[in-house]
């Protein structure tokens, strides 16, 4: 399979995501004939490494499938994206737990709460791990799960924050979903009670982050020397830049069959509304422009034999978020510019809204701190934040 077979087979399901993409939110997760047809194409084997046989696949293209399943239900691209791209992050674990996992089936599907919210307690073999975690993204048709707590580092006083792999059948979900945005990704609460987890599945998220991990070392692939964060801020990215072209094709849509309020015009034949086109249509055109020079930039990361320093990783964060916030601004504005009737539950538009401006709000994308750290960073001064 090349890079554009894959492409053209998750364009072949756009339809069906987004004719389903109304169910999906009410049953508040992916819908799982969605679900299976979208893993049949094998895109979960995207970042698998050669290794255990799979595509190890770039940034561009894996920004295209998002933007794809974007623009036909933002919730279900982000859970699909978050997925191909929790098989690169675990990729970046050491060689033995991707022997145990990839070695036994082509790809995993896993949420990845990497928040410190878990405490890991050494024991013999490993560490019994306790936690709870919120934005379980995946775990609805998950078989593995990652989770992230502080484990004491041997000899100090100190916690080192880490990322454990374990079973889905040893975790519980907790029904907590109830948001008025990104309904249909089923993000809910992920609980870990007490768990035996070998030493082997875990991985310091300090290696991780800078693209120097113990997979990144045995692996010796650019593709897996990418630094962590900027890759995961893409990934929630090119759901929410979909979503935005995608509204500027409804608006056209509608502008044709809309007739102004007091008048017998269409919409369409108004200049401010044609002027209004314009303005929507380019920045939608640049948010992507935008996302995949990003995309090529990370890429460009991984080819160096230098770890990613924490200042151009401040930089990426704030682009990243910027685009975001670009994208979020344009459904929005198509939304102002569409009248009430884009405000019905049968217009998809109101769906794309609150999910824009709730994906917006992920940590990744919050502008202020990144933007504080992109100026720490200009300024020479110490960062305050992990990035």
């Amino acid at each position: 399979m090349t890079e554009e077979q894959l492409l053209a087979e998750i364009a072949t399901l756009v339809p069906m995501v987004e004719e389903y993409a109304e169910q999906a939110e009410q049953e508040r997760k992916p819908v799982d004939s969605v679900m299976q047809a979208i893993e049949d194409t094998g895109v979960y084997r995207y970042f698998v490494p050669k290794h255990f046989d799979g595509l190890e696949f770039g940034m561009e293209t894996f920004m295209k499938i998002g933007m794809a399943l974007g623009g036909a239900c933002t919730s279900t691209a982000w859970v699909v994206t978050f997925c191909m791209e929790h098989n690169w992050l675990f990729a970046l674990y050491n060689r033995q737990a991707q022997e145990e996992v990839f070695g036994k089936q082509p790809y995993m599907i896993a949420p990845g709460s990497l928040a410190p919210k878990g405490v890991a307690t050494p024991v013999n073999g490993g560490f019994r791990v306790t936690g709870r975690w919120e934005w379980g993204t995946g775990v609805m048709h998950a078989d593995w799960a990652m989770v992230g707590a502080l484990t004491p580092v041997e000899g100090s006083d100190r916690q080192d924050l880490c990322m454990y792999m374990l079973p889905r059948d040893q975790i519980e979900v907790i029904d907590t979903w109830n948001v008025a945005g990104m309904v249909a990704t089923g993000s809910n609460d992920i609980a870990v009670h007490d768990v035996f987890i070998p030493e082997h599945m875990k991985e310091s998220i300090a290696t991780i982050r800078d693209g120097t991990s113990a997979g990144a070392k045995w692996l010796d692939r650019p593709l897996y020397k990418m630094p962590m964060l900027p890759v995961l801020g893409l990934t929630a990215a090119a759901p929410v830049v979909g979503c935005a072209k995608r509204a500027v094709e409804l608006f056209c849509e509608r502008m044709q069959e809309r007739v102004v309020y007091g008048t017998t015009d269409k919409q369409s034949e108004k200049g401010v509304a044609q002027h209004r086109l314009g303005h929507i249509a380019l920045a939608a055109e640049n948010a992507e422009v935008l996302l995949m020079q990003l995309a090529r930039d990370v890429e460009e990361w991984g080819q160096t034999d230098d770890p990613c320093s924490e200042g151009e990783r401040a930089h990426f964060r704030f682009r990243i978020a910027d685009v975001v916030r670009k994208s979020r601004d344009v459904v929005r504005d198509v939304v102002e510019a569409s009248g009430a009737h884009a405000h019905f539950l049968s217009s998809p538009l109101q769906r794309m809204l609150r999910d824009v401006h709730t994906a917006s709000c992920h940590t990744v994308f919050d502008c202020d701190l990144a933007g504080e750290q992109h100026g720490r960073a200009q300024l020479g001064l110490p960062l305050t934040i992990p990035v």
